[in-house]
């Protein structure tokens, strides 16, 4: 594509906003982001340095150091073709909560409502998920010198100034936003950098053999963190890793109509964020095996394994300095997730596809924003987060059970979409492809791809302790199914289309010029 010289620089966000007015709906969002912010509101929901380290019990009270060294880029490949085979439908439609409308217009105004609520629930309840695991790694790292105590009461005021917080940043605008998770994605690449080069500095030895031998600690040896289960299905199992941390990148089409160039600058997005998150958090993560003076004592620290680790091995001017920055990524990490949930909220809101609809889609004439669609995410995380840690399910808690079966869902929101696109490729449904076009062959193969990985990632992770996730998730689509057929089929019309866009062109430039007006652009 050949770049905008300085005479027409208007001509991509000329474009951009007339693609949206084809699809039936008025610029209301700021489009303030550009190549880099795009890509880096994705890296920064990735963030290896949330649950790459958050979760690195998964593989080392697993395989050991192959769950690390093998299990990795694996676990990523699976993952990551999703985002490749969503690239080339994000490239066509650059919508906000773009997976919906993806659902919608390759599918039927059913798929695409099924798409909404399965992203929506997986993304608030992911936010839940990153928020704790942002407590659970201050009080590891300061809540020792600051006296803190674990209690239900502590971790809920916590969570919620936490995600109040980064609600309040999305709340005055995409602007601050983008500056924000700009920062992120710097952060993140020299804060990964800098532990690799301190894990290798402070390594006993370099025992890369450590990198592809395989172990089995599942049960006691792991401190309890996996049942007993065979040397194939511990490895399995170590997939959750990887799998679940290469996840977020579909916040880069949540944003698109806040992006400029959004059909290029949103698949690279998507892409490039599993790409550089897979490379510099194999890296990272490789070198913390180094670091380990024992996998065998290492296994047993179960879940504190990372603090285990750096109090052993590390200076402790150094490994301060490590916490802290690692702590602000994890922050700017449920930042950018408010981002997509709020995204995500407002898409489906302005289709009429959630309760108190009107107020969920409004934007802030001020600020650009969907302000009730950020708070009201920000509220479901927060109240998801303080009924799981007060209720349990035998000897799990309902948090981990629910977590597992969400991301199962937030996959099952990307393949829908994928699927469809496999079948309508070239058809009257999907007629004209973005300028970021693999073509019909690769994105055949990345769909089938996708397609086998979602059966892979169902299967491991309805796995023990994690089986009531196959009982939840079949309860939710038993609630799903008298949702739509007891209310949602006669009332949710879905995304415009055919003469319904044509006929909401007055109503786009009255809405337009009416925000413009008040912001004074």
């Amino acid at each position: 594509m050949k770049p905008a010289s300085q005479s027409d620089t208007s001509t991509p966000h000329d474009d951009d906003v007339k693609m949206l007015h084809n699809m039936g709906y008025a610029q209301q969002l700021s489009r303030r982001m550009g190549v880099f912010s795009n890509f880096a509101i994705s890296f920064s929901i990735i963030c290896i340095l949330s649950g790459g380290i958050n979760s690195l019990a998964q593989g080392t009270s697993g395989a050991g150091g192959a769950a690390i060294g093998i299990g990795w880029p694996i676990g990523c490949l699976i993952s990551g073709v999703f985002a490749l085979a969503m690239a080339q439908i994000s490239s066509a439609y650059p919508t906000a909560g773009g997976l919906y409308h993806w659902g919608s217009i390759l599918g039927n105004r059913f798929t695409g409502w099924l798409t909404a609520w399965f992203n929506l629930l997986g993304l608030v309840t992911v936010l839940g998920a990153i928020n704790v695991g942002t407590y659970y790694f201050f009080f590891g790292a300061f809540g020792p010198a600051l006296g803190m105590e674990d209690t239900t009461t502590v971790r809920v005021i916590f969570l919620a100034l936490l995600t109040g917080l980064q609600a309040l940043c999305n709340h005055l605008g995409i602007g601050l936003t983008a500056r924000l998770t700009d920062f992120s994605g710097y952060l993140i690449f020299t804060t990964a950098l800098a532990l690799t080069i301190v894990c290798l500095v402070s390594a006993p030895s370099y025992e890369f053999a450590r990198l592809w031998t395989f172990g089995n600690y599942s049960g006691a040896a792991g401190g309890s963190v996996w049942p007993e289960v065979s040397n194939t299905w511990i490895f399995m199992l170590g997939l959750l890793l990887p799998i679940y941390t290469i996840t977020g990148y579909d916040a880069s089409a949540h944003t698109s109509e806040e992006t400029r160039n959004a059909a290029m600058s949103v698949p690279r997005g998507m892409v490039m964020s599993v790409v550089w998150s897979l490379l510099f958090g194999w890296v990272m993560l490789c070198s913390f095996v180094l670091l380990l003076p024992s996998l065998d004592e290492a296994a047993k620290q179960g879940w504190n394994v990372f603090f285990w680790a750096m109090d052993t091995q590390v200076n402790p001017n150094v490994k301060l300095a490590l916490y802290v920055a690692i702590f602000i990524s994890q922050v700017l990490c449920g930042l950018a997730t408010v981002t997509s949930v709020s995204r995500m909220i407002f898409a489906f809101s302005r289709d009429g596809g959630l309760p108190f609809s009107r107020t969920l889609a409004a934007v802030s004439p001020t600020f650009r924003s969907p302000v009730a669609a950020i708070w009201t995410g920000a509220t479901l995380a927060v109240l998801f987060d303080w009924g799981s840690s007060v209720i349990s399910i035998g000897a799990t808690p309902v948090y981990t059970i629910v977590v597992s079966c969400t991301v199962i869902f937030l996959f099952f929101s990307f393949i829908i979409p994928i699927v469809l696109g496999l079948i309508t490729y070239g058809t009257a449904k999907w007629p004209t492809m973005g300028p970021w076009n693999m073509g019909r062959g690769w994105y055949s193969l990345f769909a089938i791809a996708s397609i086998i990985s979602m059966a892979v990632i169902f299967i491991i992770g309805i796995q023990p302790p994690n089986d009531w996730a196959l009982y939840i998730t079949i309860g939710f689509l038993i609630l799903t199914a008298i949702v739509w057929f007891g209310f949602e089929a006669r009332r949710f019309q879905g995304p415009p289309i055919g003469d319904m866009i044509s006929k909401r062109q007055a109503q786009i430039a009255e809405a337009e010029a009416a925000l413009n007006k008040t912001t004074g652009s």
